[in-house]
């Protein structure tokens, strides 16, 4: 609570420096609240579906659920049905089932 009363003081200031400061400390608090974990999630997401294997069952961003059939550099085949499959982007692929299932 001190701090956000020595912030708002030095904003009443008219000190050329206070704005400046002000400017730092919104930067540092959009960067640890809203970058910094939105990031931390991203980095996440890229490490389940680099150990997304053959057999996998997953859900694609649409929302199809399948079974993974192949797996290319910047796609994959995932059957949907028997006999049916489809082919498509890794970056599609939202979870694997076992991780849905645990949330």
């Amino acid at each position: 609570m001190e701090l956000l009363s020595i912030l708002l003081q030095a904003a009443g200031g008219g000190d050329q420096w206070s704005g400046i400061i002000m400017m730092v400390v919104i930067v540092a608090i959009f960067y640890f609240f809203m970058i910094r974990p939105q990031q931390k999630r991203q980095k996440e997401i890229q490490k389940a579906r680099e150990a997304l294997k053959v057999g996998d069952k997953v859900i694609t961003a649409g929302g199809i659920y399948g079974k993974i059939k192949e797996i290319g550099d910047v796609y994959m085949v995932i059957e949907i049905a028997n006999g049916v499959n489809i082919q498509i982007d890794k970056t599609s692929v939202f979870a694997s089932t076992e991780d849905a299932k645990q949330k």
